[in-house]
């Protein structure tokens, strides 16, 4: 198993944009997760080896999801930014086909989180 670390996280005005990063293994499945305060976490975006993806309605045309298998390294994209994108980032992956899920019972592997907040 190879640990899975995010980076890119910090603090970002409303309509700024921030890239995060999550060095990994080649997984065929890696998303995008996050967890506000209080709240489930809930996914994002996913995408597979293939190059499919898959995003929330919250985040779609906001958001974007890629994969660098030589470099082993997942990025997630975020521009216009909201103040409810506020949340810990969580990236995450899994072995196996998991068929462009976002639910976090499809993923068996997870990093540690990054902060992102977003000031109005």
């Amino acid at each position: 198993q190879v640990q899975m670390v995010e980076s890119g996280g910090g603090s970002v005005q409303a309509g700024g944009s921030l890239r995060l990063s999550c060095t990994t293994s080649t997984y065929y499945c890696l998303a995008w997760f996050r967890q506000a305060p209080g709240k489930e976490r809930e996914g994002v975006a996913v995408i597979d080896r293939t190059g499919s993806t898959r995003y929330a309605d919250s985040v779609r045309g906001r958001f974007s999801i890629s994969r660098d298998d030589s470099a082993t390294t997942l990025y997630l994209e975020m521009n216009s930014l909201k103040p409810e994108d506020t949340a810990i980032y969580y990236c995450a992956g899994y072995a196996g086909i998991c068929g462009l899920s976002l639910s976090r019972t499809a993923f068996r592997f997870w990093g540690q989180g990054t902060q992102v907040t977003v000031s109005s």
